[in-house]
């Protein structure tokens, strides 16, 4: 089939190199514009455009999409698809394809429709999520269903892990639908509202820690919100950002505080449990081990993480 391809993020890439792989002809790929990244903010092409390029499918950037559905049209699509392109797709758009537009959502959709559907997962201890592939219309992540399916979602897992399975496992999930479509055999369904959840954008401020939550509630945070925004409290003042921690079991004290420090992490007090840090930052410093840290930066028995909370 001629595919419209429209995708940004890394979650994408396994679907366009499948596409091309089984023989699809991918017309154009349209990504989100060079945005500036880093220390440096030196402007650095999607992981979409830097696996179109490697495929040798044509790549564009429009600012505005309403500007460029002339020139996609040109393109003759036989169906879209969209995942992980970071922006609503105008109603001239979705009906330009023959088939109209698939989307591709890290989640068993009605639930978690939105923008970080995976680390939502996790952080709402969820025992499973899945890939849903879906007909876009004007509402977000709305659309009737062409195929879903799930995987668990295992005890240690972080919201990379976790989108890296969900990617594959979206990726055959919709060239299957799309053989359906040449096939002539898809069958769409509606969504039911009533079991809609939603998943917003995640904002620096939701990685704050609050200690006065159970050690299980916490370490969901540290491992949804890795890497972006990252799970952080303060100590001595300075913001300390956990990159990785696990539950460690039954502890007094108040919440925050340091109740024994090892090789093996910081144990610190919940409002149920403790829970121990092992890979730790502090703010202008490099992620470094529990050992390493308390090498250069001693935290003694009894300080308070968070105390300014």
């Amino acid at each position: 089939m001629r595919v419209l391809f429209m995708g940004t993020a890394r979650f994408a890439v396994p679907s366009l190199e499948q596409l091309v792989a089984q023989g699809h002809e991918v017309v154009r790929c349209v990504t989100q514009p060079e945005r500036p990244q880093g220390r440096g903010l030196k402007p650095l092409p999607s992981p979409v455009k830097s696996a179109a390029q490697r495929l040798q499918v044509p790549v564009e950037e429009p600012d505005a999409l309403r500007d460029a559905v002339t020139a996609f049209q040109e393109c003759h699509p036989d169906v879209g698809v969209v995942i992980s392109y970071g922006q609503l797709i105008p109603p001239a758009l979705l009906q330009l394809p023959v088939h109209g537009m698939l989307g591709l959502h890290p989640s068993l959709l009605p639930k978690y429709r939105g923008a970080s559907p995976i680390a939502w997962a996790i952080l709402r201890g969820e025992a499973e999520t899945g890939a849903t592939v879906f007909r876009l219309n004007e509402r977000l992540d709305a659309g009737e269903l062409l195929g879903r399916r799930a995987v668990p979602i295992e005890p240690r897992d972080t919201t990379p892990q976790l989108s890296e399975r969900l990617a594959r496992l979206g990726a055959a999930l919709l060239l299957e639908g799309l053989g359906q479509l040449a096939a002539g055999t898809a069958q769409f369904t509606p969504q039911d509202e009533r079991l809609a959840t939603y998943a917003p954008k995640l904002t620096k401020a939701d990685g704050r820690i609050e200690w006065a939550k159970d050690a299980v509630a916490i370490d969901r945070l540290v491992r949804a919100l890795t890497p972006w925004p990252g799970a952080y409290t303060t100590w001595q003042g300075r913001l300390l950002k956990v990159w990785q921690a696990v539950p460690d079991g039954d502890g007094t004290g108040r919440p925050g505080e340091v109740l024994a420090t090892s090789a093996d992490g910081v144990a610190v007090a919940t409002g149920q449990g403790r829970l121990r840090l092992q890979d730790i930052q502090l703010a202008g410093r490099r992620r470094m081990s529990a050992q390493e840290f308390l090498a250069g930066h001693p935290i003694h028995i009894g300080e308070r993480l968070g105390g300014d909370q």
